[in-house]
């Protein structure tokens, strides 16, 4: 177990995140201690006043937020009670038993891992130390933690490398620094993804708002093959001033991805059974859209589903953030394309109509008066009979490339 300590000024900042976490459904309320249990559900409100309640009582403190995060190894096996009690008991290790405190499970980074949020102002109005609260009392909690529960050490996560990607915040324009929060996300990014192409990295990237751009094709920057990043909104449209990829420390250009792509190609085959199987089961779990794109978000997988003007899908990409691997839907095999899951999860989309299913030639209404007899003295022959059932000439030769060549006949010599 690894846990991560950041203090902070505002309580309703740290509420706002993993709340807005919950509302996206990268994130799940587990618990809530020191509150009024009679209440269900608790709304933001009684959250947020709860803490206000104690800070109010020390307003020369001008840190009263704590923001944690304990984060598991993939190994571990985790359920909600498991979580709780291991929020339980780190809390009242390093000193915070007694305080009031929230627990949220988020599912947006490649491990497993849940948030705490409390305030260091107690009931008295004393503000509770956290000076080298994470180097000593967390140290102390972490180890024993791990013990009690049977969870991998953080020193063999580290050696492993299990926790190459930390949870990232998605960048925000006008809110953050533009090249710090583009750098900091695309070198994250390429380092621990297994991507394959342009449109896959593009994939992981928008989960925290950024956007790899070569420029339109036939453009001075494409004929080049110059790349930029940018920020984007959430329906991926670019904000900003973009930054160029060769500015960027780890310097991730089109040549550099390049040589990642194959590579990563052979690198993420061992993590493809998983992803089949935590499909498998969404498929068994769900019968919509929804509820599939929603399982699989909670064990960590992103389905991002392309679809026309007419609404009909046409592709899909999944994002395995446990594993850090991008598959397109064909390359997990064809039970997992778009087309078969839409037959799955969207049945009457691919059902061909009627009228597609038994396709028929216009019919010319008949004017009043007009017989629909062949001409008066004229018998149908066979042939005629067969044309107007069939709708063509059955005499009528193959078409060329079909047709059996014809033998040459060898000339004879004349007799001498």
């Amino acid at each position: 177990m690894v846990a991560r300590i950041s203090t902070g000024k505002s309580i309703g900042g740290i509420m706002n995140y993993n709340e807005n976490k919950v509302g996206q459904g990268e994130a799940k309320f587990l618990l809530a201690k020191g509150f009024l249990t009679d209440q269900k559900p608790l709304t933001f409100s009684s959250k947020i006043n709860r803490f206000l309640k104690l800070t109010s009582k020390n307003q020369r403190a001008k840190t009263n937020a704590l923001h944690i995060s304990l984060n598991f190894s993939n190994k571990d096996v985790l359920t909600e009670e498991k979580l709780t009690a291991i929020a339980g008991h780190y809390m009242e290790r390093i000193g915070f038993g007694n305080q009031p405190f929230l627990v949220y499970q988020h599912f947006d980074a490649a491990h497993p891992h849940i948030h705490i949020v409390t305030t260091n102002i107690d009931q008295r109005g004393k503000r509770l130390e956290t000076h080298n609260l994470g180097k000593i009392q967390s140290e102390i909690a972490r180890k024993e933690i791990e013990k009690q529960f049977g969870l991998v050490k953080a020193e063999d996560q580290k050696r492993t490398k299990e926790f190459l990607l930390a949870p990232l915040q998605k960048a925000e324009y006008g809110k953050s620094e533009t090249k710090a929060a583009i750098s900091n996300i695309v070198r994250n990014v390429v380092r621990a993804y297994q991507f394959t192409s342009m449109a896959e990295l593009n994939a992981v990237l928008r989960q925290f708002n950024v956007t790899a751009d070569r420029g339109e094709e036939g453009s001075r920057m494409h004929q080049r093959r110059g790349l930029v990043y940018s920020i984007s909104d959430e329906k991926g449209n670019k904000q900003g001033v973009p930054i160029k990829a060769s500015s960027i420390y780890s310097k991730p250009t089109l040549a550099k991805l390049e040589e990642k792509y194959a590579l990563n190609k052979e690198k993420r085959k061992t993590n493809k059974p998983r992803l089949q199987r935590v499909i498998d089961k969404a498929l068994i779990d769900a019968n919509t859209k929804e509820a599939f794109t929603e399982t699989l978000r909670k064990k960590g997988v992103r389905a991002l589903f392309r679809e026309n003007e007419a609404g009909r899908i046409y592709g899909v990409t999944f994002i395995d953030n446990v594993n850090r691997c991008v598959f397109n839907g064909s390359a997990l095999g064809k039970a997992y394309s778009a087309n078969a899951l839409a037959t799955k999860l969207w049945p009457e989309q691919t059902a061909p109509k009627d009228e597609e299913k038994f396709p028929t030639a216009p019919i010319r209404e008949v004017s009043k008066g007009e017989s629909t007899f062949p001409p008066k003295g004229r018998t149908l022959s066979t042939q005629d009979i067969k044309v107007d059932l069939l709708g063509e000439n059955p005499d009528d030769p193959l078409p060329y490339p079909l047709r059996p060549k014809k033998r040459k006949r060898k000339k004879r010599k004349p007799n001498n």
